[in-house]
């Protein structure tokens, strides 16, 4: 049964003004989902305005606004630039990210988002094609599943667990969620259970979905894309997507390195509209408590 909520924008009002949209201007969201960001744009737009909205979950189409001003492209963000042209756009004004998972997966058991239900190992934002987090445990070495624990979610026992996962396999293959929790509740640590689930539920997502992969290109091809003066609104909620996005703003590069022309200026595509973070108030993470780790970043093209 599909929840009524399929999200709750976090941080609206100031991912709209971070756009500073104007009226007549050419915007992307490229995370449409439950289009609460979508409908915030369009209402900023004029008779000329338009708003391209990416999605690649099938469950979003439901969502495609009916209005003349709007244009829904079935297809990972990934390819932004790929679809912008098919579409003619040569140039956008401004661009939106909120990389955040919708309540609507999560609360989604058929797609193995949360630990909180059972339900198939699946985590494919696009259920249509790639391989599932099933996959992933099944197939991976041990190495490379340790490998992934501990770089996407920074898990301390990583090694730990993915032995155990190595180990059970060769028994019966992982297919749902209460078998994968069975096998990894040794090495959790009781006190806060919750958060190392969810870190490594995260980390099969991650790896599921090539989330980190897919938001480089992205950055790289909408930084192509914006005018001078275009804003970029990026809205992240772990360290992994917020230290890559930050670095991305003030170095121009993944890596954070910090390069200078002869005038010692650093070679950089952006300046940053916010140079601290934008954060959830209290009374934000009260009424949508999963905005709580949201972090927001707003950049403008040079």
């Amino acid at each position: 049964m599909q929840n009524p909520v399929y999200h709750i924008p976090a941080l609206l009002n100031e991912c709209i003004e971070g756009l500073n949209i104007h009226p007549d201007g050419t915007y992307v969201d490229v995370t449409f989902g439950g289009g609460g960001h979508s409908k915030a744009i369009l209402s900023r737009l004029n008779d000329k305005g338009h708003l391209y909205g990416f999605d690649q979950d099938a469950d979003a189409e439901q969502n495609i606004l009916p209005d003349n001003r709007f244009t829904f492209v079935r297809s990972n963000f990934r390819f932004l630039k790929n679809f912008m042209h098919y579409h003619n756009v040569d140039e956008i004004d401004g661009l939106l990210a909120d990389l955040g998972v919708s309540f609507h997966h999560f609360d989604d058991s058929e797609r193995g988002f949360s630990f909180r239900f059972s339900g198939k190992l699946d985590m494919r934002m696009n259920n249509r094609a790639g391989i599932s987090a099933a996959d992933v445990l099944n197939t991976y070495d041990e190495e490379r599943l340790s490998d992934l624990f501990y770089l996407y979610g920074e898990l301390k026992a990583s090694r730990k667990i993915a032995a155990a996962i190595v180990q059970q396999r060769e028994k019966k293959s992982l297919t749902d969620t209460e078998s994968l929790l069975e096998i990894i509740q040794p090495f959790i640590n009781k006190k806060q259970e919750k958060k190392e689930l969810a870190q490594l539920f995260q980390a099969l997502r991650i790896e599921v979905n090539h989330e980190m992969e897919s938001l480089r290109k992205m950055l790289v091809q909408a930084t192509d894309l914006l005018k001078p003066g275009g804003r970029i609104v990026i809205l992240t909620y772990h360290s992994l997507e917020d230290r890559l996005v930050k670095n991305f703003f003030k170095t121009g590069n993944f890596e954070g390195k910090t390069e200078k022309d002869f005038f010692g200026k650093v070679s950089t595509p952006f300046k940053t509209v916010n140079n601290k973070v934008i954060v959830p108030s209290d009374e934000e993470i009260a009424n949508n408590p999963r905005s709580r780790s949201a972090k927001l970043r707003i950049a403008e093209k040079i």
